[in-house]
């Protein structure tokens, strides 16, 4: 498979802004230079390996977000997983997991 760098940077540059980031504001949740953010965003730099799981972390994403732009991939295999998964509860543990995502989505809200 070949990256393309260029693409990366644009991936990762609109992520970025989607959550209203500033290129400082990543720097410095994945302790990196603003310029280094920049200069990949702008194919001047080719991340490692390290600075793209930084990166992901940072942004809650996976690696294939930004290699190649599969968000919604990831999202549907997430969601056949967790369905997956769900079919094997007894009704009990549905219920339980219930009321923890029902708890996780109004902590989240507040």
């Amino acid at each position: 498979m070949v990256i393309d760098y260029a693409l990366l940077g644009k991936r990762l540059a609109s992520i970025r802004k989607k959550r209203g980031w500033t290129q400082e504001r990543l720097a410095e949740k994945t302790n990196l230079a603003n310029n280094y953010i920049s200069n990949i965003e702008n194919n001047r730099s080719i991340p490692s390996l390290e600075t793209l799981v930084k990166l992901c972390e940072a942004l809650e994403v996976t690696p294939n977000d930004l290699l190649l732009g599969s968000s919604q991939a990831s999202d549907t295999y997430l969601a056949d997983e967790l369905t997956k998964k769900l079919r094997q509860c007894t009704p009990r543990e549905k219920r339980i997991l219930d009321g923890l995502l029902s708890l996780l989505i109004s902590e989240r809200d507040r």
